[in-house]
């Protein structure tokens, strides 16, 4: 059987083709979405889990180098693996939350692909994170369609990072491969995702058009113009119909780290000055909460970074304040205060107001923010999402028929007006936010395995 496989930054969501539908496939609670989250007593649990609870062995002399290491410490902590170790999704969310400093949680494991600069068994355990998500939402989709599942297309962005070029999506490729022939896909095949919105979008249109497809994901946006229509369905060579791309790693999470940044990290000391005059490092505070850069995490986690935060605590003119930045580091705080940014970032949506109630610990701090500063938090991340449209337009040399948004972020009315705001005179259509993509992977899927 045959599906299509959304592997997003935010969320998952995977589908088939039947009875001439695509129909999507429950992952959690009925809900057609998991959450891109997995959690685990410590690190090592992910490796072990893997070749302990899913028969699922390492792919290179690395990984297996990554797997005894696991062995060893568990051994030495103690732990035991079993199926029950690993959380996933909204389950996984829901421990964290419970107790931060108690587990080991990652959130987006997409967002690490491509990542230069690592080594091999860094990259290998990043596999391992991707390959444990995987499986588990292959399970799950088996487990509701009572049939094995070994072939699928799954969705890639134009580019992962945006740094590192080719040889950066070369590798996150290569990672997402090997993590899903390991989970037991026999034939993998990727394809744009921008291009899978737009063949969702495309079963609807009824005569030839050329379409914008702007996908604001939680992890990047894409845009691709494409010429679509009844012209081109069913047809597999459609590189005459791709005319532009651009893609950049800009997406919900780093609105979310911007609201954050700006709204929330005063109250941990942010531009709160030492007795000498000096502001502490405002890297202090990015780094403590850019959940998708891992050179900037592994930064400010490391056991050394306490002392230089110790010390700030005693230089403080507001020492109150940089003692809740030490409690986010020794609690690891760092999600939950983004998840705290990304609920102010959906009410803001819909209102001009909101309250974020960010709880550090004993306390619950209070902070109001409006629309307009959220606009002015994000206007960075605004502004490279426009020139990635401009860039798509220039490209092609062609003014589009029609502008199709789609991506969970494209629910910001924000982000919509901006991009509406380039190409006035051009109607914009809004796509299944969640669900476009998953939509066209499972279109392509159909045509090509056929």
């Amino acid at each position: 059987m045959t599906i299509g496989f959304d592997f997003g930054t935010a969320n998952c969501s995977v589908a088939h083709f039947f009875q001439q539908q695509v129909q999507p496939i429950p992952l959690f609670n009925n809900a057609p979405y998991l959450l891109s989250s997995l959690c685990a007593p410590n690190p090592e649990t992910v490796s072990e889990y893997l070749f302990r609870c899913q028969d699922i062995r390492p792919s290179t002399p690395e990984g297996e180098q990554v797997l005894r290491r696991a062995i060893k410490i568990n051994r030495e902590e103690g732990l035991d693996v079993s199926n029950e170790d690993l959380k996933f999704g909204g389950d996984a969310l829901d421990l964290y939350l419970q107790d931060p400093s108690d587990v080991y949680y990652v959130k987006s494991p997409k967002s690490f692909l491509g990542t230069m600069g690592l080594r091999e068994v860094q990259l290998s355990f990043f596999e391992d994170l991707v390959c444990a998500l995987m499986s588990e939402i292959k399970h799950r989709a088996e487990d509701h369609l009572q049939h094995q599942v070994e072939q699928a297309v799954i969705g890639r962005p134009i580019n992962f990072l945006g740094r590192g070029g080719d040889k950066s999506n070369r590798q996150a490729i290569g990672i997402l491969e090997r993590a899903a022939k390991r989970s037991g896909f026999k034939s993998v095949e990727f394809q744009y995702e921008p291009v899978a919105a737009g063949l969702d979008f495309e079963a609807s249109l009824n005569n030839d058009k050329h379409v914008l497809v702007v996908d604001i994901g939680g992890g990047t946006t894409d845009c691709s113009m494409l010429r679509m229509g009844p012209s081109w369905v069913g047809k597999q060579d459609r590189s005459n119909a791709i005319l532009a791309h651009s893609g950049q790693m800009v997406g919900g999470n780093n609105l979310d780290i911007a609201i954050a940044f700006k709204s929330f990290m005063a109250e941990f000391g942010k531009e709160t000055q030492r007795k000498s005059g000096l502001d502490i490092p405002l890297i202090q505070f990015w780094n403590a909460i850019a959940v998708n850069d891992v050179q900037a995490q592994k930064q400010f986690y490391l056991h050394d970074n306490l002392a230089v935060l110790k010390q700030f605590h005693k230089e403080s003119l507001q020492p109150e304040k940089v003692a809740r930045l030490i409690k986010l580091y020794q609690e690891k705080l760092s999600y939950s205060v983004i998840h705290q940014a990304e609920q102010t970032k959906i009410a803001l949506s819909e209102s001009d107001q909101h309250l974020a109630q960010l709880t550090v610990i004993d306390e619950t701090i209070s902070i109001p923010v409006s629309k307009s500063e959220m606009q002015m938090a994000i206007e960075s991340s605004t502004t490279k999402i426009e020139s990635l449209v401009l860039e798509a337009v220039a490209q092609s040399g062609i003014t589009p028929d029609v502008i199709y948004m789609t991506g969970g972020s494209s629910r910001s009315t924000v982000l919509r007006d901006a991009v509406q705001g380039l190409l006035p005179n051009t109607p914009m259509v809004a796509g299944d936010h969640f669900g476009s993509v998953t939509a066209g992977l499972t279109r392509w899927a159909d045509t090509i395995f056929k």
